[in-house]
Parts: C-alpha cells; sequence; structure tokens
C-alpha cells in the first residue's frame, strides 16, 4: 500500500476512531467538504467543518442500541493521487457485543489543500 493510499485510509480509522468516541469534532476533522452521504434513499450534504453533529446519527441508530462500530474490511478499488475509493464493511455492535447489522459501503477519500479526509459515502445502513 503506498504512502498516499495509507494517508486516506488514515481518514477512515479517525472517522471510526472519532465516532466511538462520540466526538462530533473529531468526525468533522476525519472529513473534507462539501461531505455528501448516500443512505435511506437520501442525500445529505454537509457544506462545511461543523456541520456534522451526532444528532442525526443518534436519530438513526438509538432504537436499535448502538454502542459503537467496527470495520470487517477495507479495500481500496480505485487509486489516485488525490482520490481514493474504497469498498468497505462495517459492524455496528450493542453494549453487550451483539451485532446490529454489517454494512457494505463506498467511501471516498480525498486530498484537498494537503488534507487526507471522507468526502463521500454511499451505504446502505440506515
Amino acid at each position: 500500500m503506498g504512502r498516499d493510499t495509507a494517508a486516506a485510509e488514515q481518514a477512515l480509522d479517525d472517522f471510526m476512531a472519532a465516532l466511538n468516541a462520540r466526538d462530533a469534532a473529531g468526525i468533522n476533522a476525519s472529513f473534507n467538504f462539501p461531505h455528501v452521504r448516500f443512505a435511506s434513499g437520501t442525500v445529505t450534504i454537509f457544506e462545511k467543518r461543523g456541520d456534522f453533529t451526532l444528532a442525526g446519527f443518534d436519530s438513526r441508530t438509538s432504537a436499535d442500541g448502538w454502542h459503537r462500530s467496527a470495520w470487517d474490511h477495507k479495500k481500496v478499488v480505485h487509486a489516485g493521487a488525490d482520490k481514493v475509493h474504497f469498498v468497505v464493511q462495517f459492524t455496528r455492535y450493542r453494549a453487550d457485543g451483539s451485532v446490529i447489522g454489517a454494512y457494505i459501503s463506498l467511501w471516498i477519500v480525498t486530498r484537498l489543500d494537503g488534507h487526507w479526509g471522507v468526502q463521500g459515502r454511499s451505504s446502505y445502513a440506515a
């Protein structure tokens, strides 16, 4: 894995660590903007840093008892100097370790002004 691909993958890991820490600022730091999410039949656009909050995530996951998520795999499917496409799968877990579900997604990580960040996600997760 090349240096730039590794830096792009680090953005994914930074996102997951921030999500599990419930750190909205950390999640925003792992993104590039505008950030686009395709899921649940909608397209959500976060125009600038700070627009993402945990409220939307909580509204989609609280009924399931979400406690944490983890990557099952991350596979580079296309890579260029400033953009990497990943096919990923993540699993959501409850506090007791039981599985809520596993979800395949396409994540697009870009380098803007020297910063690698997730700029697009297309997921089958709610």
